[in-house]
C-alpha cells in the first residue's frame, strides 16, 4: 500500500485501487503550506471525529471530487447540511464497501464540531482490502481497547499519533503497538503545535529499542508500506 502524509492528522492510503483520505486538515495548517488542497483527489474520506484540525478541509474537497464521506453518524450530518451529498454514517461497526471492510472503532478523546455541535463518538478505523490491511487509531489515549484490533484483523501497519497532550505520546503508541500487534507505526499528531512538538530521534528509538519501527514521513512525502 501506499501512503502519502499531508501534516498532522491527514494522509492518503491507496488500496484497492481507491483513494483513502483521512481527516482532512491542510489549509490551516501552516507547516502545510506548500499543499494545494484543490489537488489532493479522494474516493473516499474517513474522519475520526470533529475537531476543527480534522475536519477542517473535508466539505472542500469532498464537494470538488464527489468522495463519500465515512465518518460518525453526527459528522456526517454536519456535512450534508454544508451541501455534502455523498456520505455514510456509522457508529461503532463494521460495513462492506467496494474497497474493502471498515471497522468504526473506539477512540479515547472529546469530539465537538467547528460550529461547537455534538460531533459523536470519537474513532478510529481498521480497514480490511485485497491489498492488505491497517489501523488508524484516530486521535486517542492509550486504551485497553486496543487488544482488540487483532479481532478484526491483522494489519499491516498502523497509524497513530504520537504528539503527546492531546493524544499518546511515542511512550504509549509503542505500548499501543504491542497491543494491536503491529511492529510498523506512522507517526501522525505532532510537531504542528508548540504543545506537541517531538524529538523524532527520541522517538523513533523509543520504537526501535523493543524492534519496532516508527515511520516519520515528510509533509508530501509519499511511503510504501
Amino acid at each position: 500500500m501506499e501512503l502519502t502524509w499531508y501534516g498532522q492528522s491527514c494522509f492518503t492510503v491507496r488500496a484497492a485501487g481507491k483513494q483513502l483520505l483521512f481527516d482532512p486538515f491542510i489549509s490551516g495548517n501552516p507547516k502545510a503550506s506548500h499543499i494545494d488542497v484543490d489537488k489532493i483527489e479522494a474516493d473516499y474520506i474517513l474522519v475520526s471525529h470533529g475537531h476543527g484540525d480534522h475536519v477542517a478541509d473535508l466539505v472542500r474537497i469532498a464537494k470538488r471530487t464527489g468522495a463519500q464521506v465515512i465518518a460518525a453518524f453526527e459528522v456526517v450530518n454536519w456535512a450534508k447540511a454544508q451541501g455534502v451529498e455523498n456520505v455514510h454514517g456509522m457508529n461503532f461497526g463494521s460495513y462492506d464497501f467496494p474497497f474493502g471492510r471498515v471497522s468504526f472503532v473506539p477512540a479515547w478523546h472529546s469530539s465537538a464540531l467547528p460550529d461547537g455541535s455534538y460531533g459523536g463518538n470519537p474513532g478510529g478505523f481498521v480497514v480490511q482490502s485485497t491489498d492488505g490491511n491497517f489501523y488508524y487509531s484516530g486521535d486517542t489515549s492509550l486504551m485497553m481497547d486496543m487488544q482488540l484490533i487483532p479481532h478484526y484483523a491483522r494489519v499491516d501497519f498502523a497509524v497513530m499519533p504520537i504528539g503527546g497532550n492531546f493524544t499518546m505520546d511515542a511512550r504509549d503508541a509503542v505500548k499501543a503497538a504491542a497491543f494491536v500487534e503491529v511492529n510498523k507505526v506512522v507517526g501522525v499528531h505532532y510537531d504542528t503545535f508548540e504543545v506537541i512538538t517531538i524529538d523524532k530521534e527520541a522517538s523513533k528509538k523509543i520504537f526501535s529499542q523493543v524492534g519496532k519501527e516508527l515511520l516519520l514521513p515528510e509533509i508530501g512525502e509519499t511511503i510504501q508500506l
